[in-house]
């Protein structure tokens, strides 16, 4: 199959990276990422190749979308990409459209995307079947009710199927989008979509750290790293005090957006304490998970799935700017080794407490009960799927 796969990150990287793992699980296939963010530095498996329109970024608060090369107009850099995308089409003719979020979000992208749906449903490039990956949790809108009529006039109309990234035992979709009964395609749960590290990744990156063997490891992390400096500068804070009375080490990634004075602002808080390394990014992420005792970050999709599939104890702090992040912790909080923090919380002392208590409770050593094969779950699915379609497996 040909696959054309849609994702854009204007904030963090979350949505790129599940994007990138449902494309490794797609290996069989060819498969174009059209992506559209500032550059991650992610490795690209061999069998897809990214397709990189001209950058665009949100703020921080979701309210304003601007292009990443200075001096260039919103109104040129949109043009620009909708041509580029039908130009991609033209060339391509997929088997398969897999878009990231819309039309549940991705709304100032409607610019690109219609013109390439309707031009799918006209049959300009032959039989390209359009599906619609979705992970667990929608954020709250102020109008809810137009929101969801909107997003059913477009999903039922051009879309051939929902696949929603989440194990429906612990959430379904209905919980933060009231009309799934209106949906007309298919509505499939796929599992939640993430890597699982490998049994000896972690002692390797505890060799290579030269860990003690009783010396215990955390992990802090933000994500991309636009949010999150708050949450690294208590840790940091928090490890000083720990550090006066024990060994321990401390492994930071800001996140590769982190702004350059929040990074900087680390750099000198880390830069006279034992025990701390201090980088925007890593590939070993899950990797450094698997060696660590505690992880405390963000509540972001990926890294709470990377968070369940490690089976490491963690602290995680959610992101405040709308419901996403906290329901999705409280969720998880239920299956145990996931602890919640409050804005209280990172009051240093404080956090240094809850740093303790986690570290001894230990790792758990019963496999989260969700599933966890999303991208597994996903790959097959859409074979399954197109084939039968087709009256023949890809």
């Amino acid at each position: 199959m040909k696959i054309i796969h849609y994702c854009q990150h204007v904030l963090g990287i979350g949505h790129y990276f599940r994007s990138l793992e449902i494309a490794r699980a797609l290996h069989r296939h060819q498969l174009i990422l059209v992506s559209g963010g500032p550059p991650v530095g992610a490795e690209l498996p061999s069998h897809v190749s990214e397709y990189g329109l001209p950058g665009l970024q949100m703020d921080s608060g979701f309210s304003t979308i601007f292009p990443i090369e200075k001096n260039r107009s919103l109104e040129e850099v949109q043009e620009e990409r909708t041509n580029l995308l039908c130009s991609l089409f033209e060339k391509t003719a997929p088997d398969l459209f897999l878009v990231e979020l819309y039309p549940f979000g991705r709304k100032r992208f409607h610019f690109e995307l219609l013109p390439i749906l309707q031009a799918i449903r006209r049959g300009d490039f032959g039989s390209t079947r359009v599906v619609c990956s979705l992970r667990d949790i929608l954020v709250e809108k102020k109008d809810q009710e137009f929101y969801e009529r909107r997003v059913l006039d477009i999903l039922n109309k051009y879309f051939g199927a929902l696949l929603v990234h989440a194990d429906a035992t612990l959430i379904s979709l209905d919980e933060t989008f009231a009309s799934t009964a209106d949906i007309k395609i298919p509505v499939v749960y796929t599992g939640f979509v993430t890597a699982r590290p490998s049994g000896d990744e972690g002692e390797n990156i505890r060799n290579r750290l030269d860990l003690k063997e009783n010396e215990p490891l955390i992990v802090a992390s933000a994500g991309g790293g636009r949010v999150g400096a708050d949450l690294l500068g208590a840790v940091v804070d928090a490890h000083a005090r720990l550090a006066e009375s024990r060994q321990l080490r401390l492994c930071v990634f800001t996140g590769p957006f982190m702004a350059e004075e929040d990074f900087s602002a680390l750099e000198n808080k880390a830069a006279s304490l034992p025990g701390v390394q201090l980088a925007r990014f890593t590939t070993e992420f899950l990797s450094f998970l698997g060696a660590a005792d505690l992880s405390i970050s963000m509540a972001g999709y990926n890294t709470c799935m990377n968070i369940l599939a490690a089976r490491v104890p963690a602290l995680v702090w959610p992101f405040g700017q709308n419901r996403e992040q906290r329901l999705r912790a409280q969720k998880l909080a239920g299956l145990g080794g996931l602890t919640l923090l409050n804005q209280e919380d990172l009051e240093p002392s404080r956090l240094a407490v809850l740093v303790e208590k986690a570290l001894k409770a230990g790792r758990y050593s019963v496999e989260p009960s969700v599933n966890l094969a999303g991208a597994e779950v996903t790959a097959r699915w859409l074979e399954e799927w197109c084939g039968q379609e087709e009256g023949r497996m890809p």
